[in-house]
């Protein structure tokens, strides 16, 4: 099958490369010029375990362009892949989202499917559906269908290829039809539903997952309190099967790409509904606070930190990715530096792109031992 995908971020590029593998001839298309130019040579724009092997894997049936008039003509499926950034209110950014529906409303001269894969509010596909068939220009039908993604970055291809299960939101059977035929490769389990609900799924997925972290935060910092041991409790309570041993371990807060974002505008969409979503807003400010954890804990013992070396062991917001979005260090560091610290960090996959906001403020070190040896606490 012939599909275009709009978007070479975490989402747009794992779900190109993983449907290439199961055969499928897949453009990706992203204004970003740069990011084209590394991809058509076979380098990966971003860290993500197994996705650069498989980019040159599958060179024949992958292709990069700019070009989106050209990639969106004849495609069978176009996936909407872009991002939805968080506005300032915490609501979802759909400009991205709009601009690629317009998009293809232009350039389609044959009848398609239009996959939603972007995380967007509940309605949305709906709109979407307006924009493209209120801006057609040639006498096509397109199906719009809600497919969102549950990939979780550092193991996003891997996540792919075992999901427990494909989500397709649709009110066609043509686009039901079409979406399984692309998903036939995968083998994994499908739930079909409406639009609406498969939008549900995806923001109250992650938010539940967000709120067991941020839960399982507050226990350890009521076990430091009172002399339990944590990490003793959260095992004790994932041998519980409707628990579950995952997202149970505590530390200082969630980060990345989709859980503050998706939470923030979660609670957003149920206040601008009238309904507000008092767990949520529980995690969110659990979150928040948990991210200075461990300064605060610092503050018993040293009350400034002047001229002190200070270590941060990881800048990004988990292991095996490089993507900075909410990770701790960025509420850590800067205090740190206004208190006069000395701060060495390590992390061998994100210090290249923590360069690019501190390129001299601080100090890399190539592993704990140099940290060690420079006595910082």
């Amino acid at each position: 099958m012939k599909i275009a995908v709009a978007g070479t971020g975490y989402v747009g590029l794992v779900t190109a490369v993983c449907l290439a593998e199961i055969g499928h001839d897949v453009q990706c298309v992203d204004i970003d010029e740069r990011k084209i130019a590394m991809l058509r040579a076979g380098k990966c724009p971003i860290f993500e375990n197994g996705l650069e092997e498989l980019i040159l894997k599958n060179r024949v049936r992958l292709s990069y362009t700019t070009d989106y008039q050209t990639a969106y003509k004849d495609a069978d499926v176009i996936i909407i892949a872009v991002g939805t950034p968080e506005k300032k209110d915490g609501s979802a950014n759909l400009a991205y989202v709009y601009e690629v529906a317009r998009q293809i409303a232009a350039n389609v001269e044959r009848d398609c499917v239009v996959v939603v894969k972007s995380t967007v509010p509940i309605g949305t596909n709906d709109k979407i559906e307006t924009v493209l068939r209120g801006n057609l220009l040639n006498p096509v039908n397109i199906e719009v269908a809600s497919n969102p993604e549950f990939l979780a970055q550092g193991s996003a291809v891997k996540d792919t290829f075992n999901a427990p299960r494909i989500v397709i939101g649709t009110e066609s059977k043509i686009a039901e039809k079409v979406l399984r035929d692309v998903y036939e490769g995968f083998n994994q389990p499908i739930v079909v539903t409406d639009r609406r609900s498969a939008e549900m799924i995806k923001y109250a997925s992650n938010d539940f997952l967000a709120l067991k972290i941020s839960y399982i935060n507050e226990i350890a910092n009521l076990c430091e309190i009172v002399g339990a041991d944590i990490q003793d409790v959260a095992y004790g309570m994932g041998l519980d099967p409707r628990i579950g041993q995952r997202f149970l371990q505590a530390g200082v807060g969630y980060g990345g790409s989709c859980f503050p974002k998706d939470t923030k505008a979660l609670q957003w969409f149920g206040n601008f509904n009238d309904y507000e979503l008092k767990t949520v807003k529980a995690a969110i400010e659990v979150n928040e606070n948990q991210k200075i954890k461990l300064f605060k804990k610092s503050r018993k013992y040293y009350e400034n930190f002047a001229g002190l070396n200070v270590a941060v062991l990881g800048l990004t917001f988990k292991p095996n990715t490089d993507d900075l979005r909410d990770a701790p260090s960025l509420s850590n560091i800067p205090i740190f530096l206004d208190d006069g610290a000395n701060v060495r960090a390590y992390d061998p996959v994100g210090e290249g792109n923590y360069r690019k906001l501190y390129p001299s403020e601080i100090k890399y070190c190539h592993g704990i031992f140099f940290i060690e040896i420079e006595g910082a606490i």
